[in-house]
């Protein structure tokens, strides 16, 4: 059994009807409940109920810890979740004959409706924060030991109070990884910057297009071409080997996200999302130099008895979220050391500072000439204005910039080495400015 499924209470169509954790005794006496829960799926929670239901869970927990970190425009509380007792922010590596060994400890981030109009996501989250917190049993508890479970339970609160894609402002704050124009999108690099998770997973929602597109869950790795080999290896093998099989034991079926394929042969039709954009979190994640997923579970009713019931409608969509997440945390538990050694070695390549940086392309669309930085500088200039207006971007990113007598230097040199030219370089589709190449390093 997983420690996802171990810890979980079974949320079945009838909810919590086969509780399979044991209580602490310093707990409460009945752990809270959603209001997704209270409602068998008729509403979701509010977040007033997902403030009081936070709070009661951190409250019978000594493994959680809630902290805000960020505020909204309108004032909401962003707030990260942390769960478990492994040490340090990274991963540590191990050789892959530790896998299954318990010598390597990883973090991995759970980040939870950043479209407000797609609620599934949270709601999984959601509990999935009160069965690790509450659970008992020893197979969680030793994969608690050894990995940090850290939850964004709602990335964009003011999105999903208002039942819109973006935020209050009308920006969708997952084409804001790379600029970091949004409170939302500044407080994730942040937690990113500080906490370097292992995985990052991102939990969405998607409106089918029968007989095209039309599986109850799609998922995609990084597919930008700065996402170290072993990284981009480790992403695929949690979605094919992993959360895939993990949902299909559960009945439902899987796809890779944004790619039309005929209902017959499979073939692929039409690529209509998914691309290697930088901006997006699940390639941002990559560029980063971590295992990066995105989840995507159907809106659309499946059945007449769902079209006729939107609450049946609902449980199928979180469902189909939990049966993923299962998936994930065989996968960090099974393959613990090989995730750390993969994210160490990616973060430590940069500072051989040799390579090339793509400006563009995909893993499934190579990248055209123009899109290569073949020899990048070893670093941009940028003036005293254009650093002044992007200091506290490139310290979100955690990109590294030197001040001497001639201005700001930003090295090549440094973990985030093809952050920079993204950022920087005049030939990246979505720089912030244009630093003047240097080659005198």
């Amino acid at each position: 059994m997983t420690p996802r499924r171990t810890a979980a209470v079974a949320l079945t169509a009838a909810l919590l009807t086969a509780p399979l954790l044991t209580v602490p005794a310093h707990a409460a006496e009945t752990p809270p409940r959603t209001g997704f829960e209270r409602t068998d799926g008729a509403r979701w929670t509010t977040q007033p109920e997902e403030q009081d239901f936070l709070a009661a869970v951190d409250g019978a927990s000594d493994r959680v810890s809630i902290t805000r970190i960020g505020t909204t425009k309108q004032d909401r509380p962003l707030q990260l979740v942390r769960i478990g007792g492994a040490g340090g922010a990274a991963g540590s590596a191990g050789s892959a004959d530790d896998a299954d060994s318990g010598h390597a400890a990883n973090t991995v981030l759970l980040v939870c409706s950043q479209h407000g109009d797609e609620p599934s996501g949270r709601e999984a989250c959601l509990t999935t924060v009160r069965d690790l917190a509450y659970a008992q049993d020893a197979a969680t508890r030793r994969f608690l030991d050894r990995t940090t479970v850290l939850v964004v339970p709602t990335a964009n609160p003011d999105g999903r109070a208002a039942d819109t894609r973006g935020n209050s402002d009308g920006f969708d704050i997952n084409r804001d990884h790379l600029a970091l124009q949004t409170a939302e999108a500044r407080a994730m690099a942040a937690v990113v910057r500080d906490r370097e998770p292992d995985v990052a997973y991102d939990l969405h929602e998607y409106g089918a297009t029968p007989p095209y597109y039309d599986k109850d869950l799609f998922d995609l790795w990084p597919r930008n071409l700065n996402t170290d080999a072993a990284v981009h290896d480790e992403a695929q093998t949690l979605s094919q080997a992993y959360v895939r099989p993990a949902a299909q034991a559960e009945g439902y079926s899987t796809g890779t996200y944004g790619i039309w394929t005929d209902p017959v042969t499979g073939d692929p039709i039409q690529q209509v999302a998914g691309d290697g954009q930088e901006r997006i979190l699940r390639n941002m994640t990559g560029v980063k130099h971590g295992v990066g997923l995105l989840i995507e579970s159907r809106v659309d009713p499946l059945t007449d008895a769902e079209k006729a019931d939107d609450a049946l409608n609902n449980r199928r969509r979180v469902h189909s979220q939990l049966a993923a997440l299962d998936g994930l945390f065989t996968f960090t538990d099974e393959r613990r050391a090989r995730i750390g050694t993969a994210t160490s070695a990616a973060r430590l390549a940069g500072y051989r500072d040799s390579g090339p940086v793509y400006v563009g392309g995909a893993d499934n669309d190579p990248a055209e000439p123009s899109e290569i930085l073949q020899d990048p500088p070893c670093a941009y200039r940028l003036t005293a204005g254009q650093y002044a207006d992007l200091k506290d971007e490139l310290a979100l990113h955690g990109v590294r910039a030197r001040q001497d007598a001639e201005g700001v230097q930003v090295p090549l040199r440094q973990p985030l080495r093809a952050l920079v030219p993204l950022l920087l370089d005049e030939h990246a589709p979505y720089h912030l400015t244009v630093g003047e190449p240097d080659t005198d390093c």
